[in-house]
Formats: structure tokens, C-alpha cells, sequence
């Protein structure tokens, strides 16, 4: 007797339905991309208990005829792949398990009209088995009703989260397709009462626009960039927040390849490189992306339920992600934005862009150039900011006292509590952490030089000897040659010691060479085995940017403040410092006049 056993179409269905179908919002992701590509432009989604005793999707699609209806709820019957290339697939929905799937879990209906048709059928499904077609009343489209959803598979049943959690998921669900779809309209209730509500848009700019303010607000469109970008067969557009606008999870983050949402490791990966060091490693960007590809060149055939992708060219998606995002910030203005936060007095606007400096004269060769960058050789060079002492400025053979000159991040008034600069401008009022601000400067003048080959270094008249545990030591000497790109050079010195040997130029003189040693060292463990020498490079000299900054408790005077206002104007990062802190917040002159109940 044979121990393989040929299974019954049910059970093949129930397996299935757990492969495709592993909770309500499953179900009514599946049922709108029905929707969705069989044409329509209002689809209404109605929920009871989160979809566990009812999901009802309406739509004015084209609909099915009496003979197509009766072959959708076979498996594997599909009108969404008229070829046998499973590499040109244009559509959300092509393998035809959805509705029987769904059906074979739960109790479901289905009526639909075809478009130009007298007659619309109506079909029941009950423990799997399917009733004969029979005429209905339904205007043009499709409505398919689930009840009881997983009443045959009480075990998957047993496995739901609460009413919130389940209809959060399919909240999501539905905004992503609403998002990726705006020219369709979503109405959708729970428990009879409206929770969505979203028009069509038939124009694309605007109508996208208009789709992602009324779900992911105006503060995430007034503090994001926009995106644009294009190589012949692929485009990646969207909008992306500024660094300072990020969420504690990668909730919202919206990725779309060819109008279908994905939860693509390659694309997530890509956004989290974008940002790289103007946002903390724990933190995550708002980003809504839409990449659209050429079906040839990516293969959507991978997983279940269509949540990940395959790239035919992974590494140039992954560069033009990367190279879009960073281009939008460095394009990104040192300006006001709508960002405001209530942990500060009133309201408060977090700095998250950059600039550029224009000079403030028409006499430009009788101004005092504010922007040169210091030089290590210079004797005044401890702080790290060399300040010229120039108070005024001729501009026409008219004084003009710098106080009178409107900059981006306005004229420097005090310091407060040894780290703090208190600047204002026609705005209102910024205050700028001056640890942060240089650490940003130190750092990208680390990045510029080693553009051009290895950081020049200079050498100790005495090595520093560290003793170090045998793993540290081997970790350390591991990344030997990416420290010498960065001007430090270590060597192994016996057992359990290294060798600090010379020190960056720019460093020379103002660093504990320990305290730095053991925080590269602690850098290094963070970072997974697999980080390319590029990002260790740049962690390296993140933290050498740290140990090169001006100190918090050291006073600055005017000119020096001024100075680092002028270099962060001209700066494309400077709105965060290495860590993705912000280096600057601004309150308004409006905000400033509430707390004093002038306005």
C-alpha cells in the first residue's frame, strides 16, 4: 500500500490559504488588489472585529461574467498573466490563489457584473464547496463578501492578535495600496464607523501629493525632499524626510516597485545607507518611495505573499537609492520648516537642513571672508575655530556692523552655559550646540581630505603604548590599513599592546590618544562583520571628528561663533552632527510673541 497520499482540492486550498492568507489584513490586501486591477476607481471596504466576522470590498471594476466567475474560485486561474513569462508580470495579482484561498477558510460571496452587461451572478462558497451560479442584483463591479474568516482553521483562528492590532495591520494594508494607487478612491469603516476616506485624483503630481498629505500628514510633506531620479529603464521618485523628521521605527517607510508594496531587505537596506551619519543608528527616516522598473528586470516571484522582490541589477538600485536620497540632502536649505516639537519652550523648530552662503555686498572683494576654512598650522588653531577679528565690514565706503547683516542662521548674540550659542535672525531666534556644529565640520573636512589619498598625519616623538585585550588588539590591527587612511597609525607592540605611533595633522596635540584608540575600538565591535572598509572609514573618522571638536565649557567669543555660524551655512550636513543629532534648533519671532501673549 502507497504512503503518498494524493491530497483533497480543500486541504490543498486551507495550505495554501496559510501560505497566502495568515490574518485579516492578508485577506483585504489580496481582495483590493483584485480590485485594483481588474480597473477600479472607488473601492469601499467595509470590517466587522477587525475582519475576523466580516471584510466586504466593493469596487466599480469591470467585472466578471457568469462563466469568469465560476473560474475564479479555481486555483491558479488567472486573467492577469496572458503569457507563460513569469518575468512580465504587470499586474499586483497573477498566480489566481487569492479567492479560492480565502475561500476555502472561510464562508464567502461573490457578485459581479461585467461592464456592459444586463446580468450580474452571485456565487456562495460554504466549507469549501462552491454553489452554482444564480442572477443577483449589483451594478457594475465586483462585491465580495468574507464572513467568519478562519472558522475552518481554528488553530490560525486561535493565533489572531487583538481587534487593535489586527485592524492596525490592515490599516496599513490599505494605505499603502491608497498610497501607491491615488487615482482610486478608499472609503472604509470598522464597526460602522468611517476610518478612511480618501478621493481619487486623476492628475498624477498633484493627486499623488494630495494622497500622501491626507494620510501621512502635512508635517511629514513640509519636512521631507523631494526625489527624482532616473536611468534609462528605472526611476526612483518619492519624497523622504529631512534627517531630523525620523521615527523610532521603520513603520513609515513606504517602499513600492511597480505600484506593488514591499518589505524588500535590499530597498530598506538602501534608505538606511542614504542617511548614513546624519541620523542616529537607532532611529529610521519617513520615506515614501516608488521605483519603477522595466517587470524584465525584476523578478516579484519570490515570496508568498509578493512582500520581497529579486533585482536583475541589485548594486545599481541599491546606488540609486543611496545617490538620490543623499543629493536631496545636500540640496536641502538652512530655512524655517513647519518641524516643530513641544519639548522645548513653545514650539520648536529642530534644524535639519542645510545651506548657502551668500555674500552680503555688492563689494564682494572689500568683505571679510568668513568662509576659509582654518588652518592646523596656525597657533590659535586650539578651540579648532580660527575667527577673524574684524567687528565691521565696507560695503560702498558705508559701515555695516555684522549684526546688521541678515544670515540664514543669524548673527551670534551670547553663549549660554558654555556650549551654547544664542544667534538671532529676521526669523527669530536660533541656538546652536557648538560641540555638535564643529564635531559636523571636523568631520566633513575629514571626508573632503581623504578624497584626495590618506589624512595627512604627524608623528609621535614618543609611540603611545595601550594594553588591550588580545581580541581588541587583533580587531584593531585588523582594520591596521584603514586606520592609516585616516592618519593613525598602530602597530602590534608584544603580547596584549599596540602601538599608537602618529596622529592625524588636524588632531595633533588636542587629543587623549587612548581614549580615542578604545572608542574606535568600541565602533569597530558594533559594526557587523560584513560592513564594507568604506563604512568603517568613516566611523573611524566619525570619532576622531568627536575627539577634534570644540569642547562643550569652552567660551567662545563673538567672532569665533560667528565663524562657526558662517561655516555651517556653507555646509550641506551641518543640520546634524555625526550622530544625527540635531546641531541647531530655531524659535520664531511668532512663537517668541505667544509666550508673551503678544499675539
Amino acid at each position: 500500500m502507497s504512503v503518498i497520499q494524493q491530497l483533497p482540492d480543500h486541504i490543498v486550498n486551507q495550505i495554501a490559504a496559510g501560505e497566502v492568507v495568515d490574518r485579516p489584513s492578508s485577506a483585504v490586501k489580496e481582495l483590493i488588489e483584485n480590485s485594483i486591477d481588474a480597473g477600479a476607481t472607488q473601492i469601499e471596504v467595509d470590517l466587522l472585529e477587525a475582519g475576523k466576522s466580516l471584510i466586504r470590498v466593493r469596487d466599480n471594476g469591470k467585472g466578471m461574467n457568469r462563466d469568469d466567475l465560476i473560474l475564479s474560485l479555481n486555483r491558479h486561474a488567472t486573467s492577469k498573466l496572458n503569457t507563460d513569462n513569469l518575468f512580465d508580470i504587470r499586474f499586483l495579482g497573477f498566480r489566481g490563489e487569492a479567492l479560492p484561498s480565502i475561500a476555502s477558510v472561510s464562508r464567502m460571496t461573490i457578485q459581479s457584473r461585467a461592464a456592459l452587461s444586463d446580468a450580474a451572478w452571485e456565487i456562495i462558497v460554504e466549507h469549501g464547496v462552491k454553489s452554482e451560479p444564480r442572477p443577483c442584483a449589483l451594478s457594475q463591479g465586483t462585491m465580495i463578501e468574507v464572513r467568519d474568516l478562519f472558522y475552518l482553521t481554528p488553530a490560525r483562528l486561535k493565533f489572531l492578535k487583538s481587534d487593535p492590532a489586527e485592524m492596525s495591520a490592515i490599516r496599513d494594508a490599505i494605505e499603502r495600496l491608497a498610497l501607491a494607487h491615488p487615482s482610486v478612491s478608499f472609503i472604509v469603516t470598522h464597526n460602522n464607523r468611517q476610518v478612511i476616506n480618501v478621493r481619487g485624483h486623476e492628475d498624477a503630481p498633484d493627486g499623488q501629493r494630495e494622497r500622501i498629505e491626507s494620510i501621512m500628514g502635512k508635517e511629514f510633506m513640509q519636512n521631507s525632499l523631494r526625489i527624482n531620479a532616473g536611468h534609462e529603464t528605472i526611476s526612483v521618485q518619492g519624497w523622504v524626510s529631512i534627517p531630523t523628521n525620523n521615527a523610532g521605527t521603520a513603520q513609515d517607510q513606504y517602499l513600492f516597485v511597480n505600484g506593488r508594496s514591499v518589505k524588500d531587505r535590499l530597498l530598506l537596506g538602501a534608505l538606511k545607507g542614504a542617511y548614513g551619519d546624519t541620523m542616529p543608528r537607532d532611529r529610521h527616516a519617513r520615506a515614501i518611495l516608488f521605483l519603477d522598473i522595466s517587470p524584465d528586470q525584476v523578478d516579484v516571484n519570490v515570496h508568498p505573499t509578493k512582500a520581497e522582490v529579486r533585482f536583475q541589477n541589485a548594486g545599481h538600485i541599491r546606488s540609486m537609492i543611496i545617490s538620490g536620497v543623499r543629493q536631496a540632502l545636500l540640496a536641502n536649505d538652512v530655512g524655517v520648516r513647519e518641524h516643530l516639537a513641544t519639548n522645548f519652550i513653545g514650539r520648536v523648530q529642530f534644524g535639519g537642513g542645510t545651506g548657502h552662503y551668500v555674500q552680503p555686498t555688492n563689494n564682494q572683494n572689500n568683505v571679510y571672508d568668513l568662509m576659509k576654512f582654518y588652518e592646523p598650522a596656525q597657533e590659535n588653531f586650539q578651540s579648532g575655530i580660527t575667527a577673524p577679528s574684524a567687528k565691521q565690514y565696507i560695503d560702498n565706503d558705508v559701515v555695516v556692523f555684522e549684526s546688521d547683516i541678515d544670515y540664514p542662521l543669524g548673527t551670534a548674540r551670547t553663549q549660554i552655559h558654555e556650549n551654547y550659542i544664542i544667534a538671532q535672525n529676521k526669523n527669530g531666534m536660533i541656538i546652536v550646540d557648538q560641540h555638535a556644529a564643529h564635531e559636523r565640520l571636523v568631520y566633513e573636512d575629514f571626508k573632503a581630505k581623504i578624497l584626495s589619498g590618506p589624512i595627512e598625519s604627524q608623528g609621535l616623538l614618543t609611540p603611545d603604548i595601550i594594553n588591550l585585550p588580545d581580541d581588541e588588539c587583533g580587531l584593531l590591527l585588523e582594520h591596521k590599513d584603514v586606520l592609516i587612511q585616516s592618519g593613525l597609525s598602530v602597530e602590534a607592540f608584544g603580547v596584549g599592546a599596540v602601538a599608537v605611533r602618529s596622529v592625524p595633522l588636524l588632531l595633533a596635540g588636542r587629543i587623549d590618544v587612548v581614549r580615542l584608540v578604545r572608542e574606535i575600538i568600541d565602533e569597530l565591535q558594533m559594526q557587523a562583520s560584513s560592513t564594507k572598509l568604506e563604512d568603517a572609514l568613516m566611523r573611524i573618522l566619525s570619532t576622531m571628528a568627536c575627539h577634534g571638536s570644540v569642547r562643550s565649557g569652552r567660551r567662545l567669543n563673538i567672532d569665533e561663533m560667528n565663524y562657526l555660524l558662517r561655516r555651517m551655512e556653507d555646509n550641506p550636513m551641518a543640520g546634524q552632527c555625526n550622530h544625527g543629532r540635531p546641531t541647531y534648533v530655531t524659535v520664531s519671532l511668532k512663537e517668541i510673541e505667544k509666550l508673551f501673549e503678544r499675539r
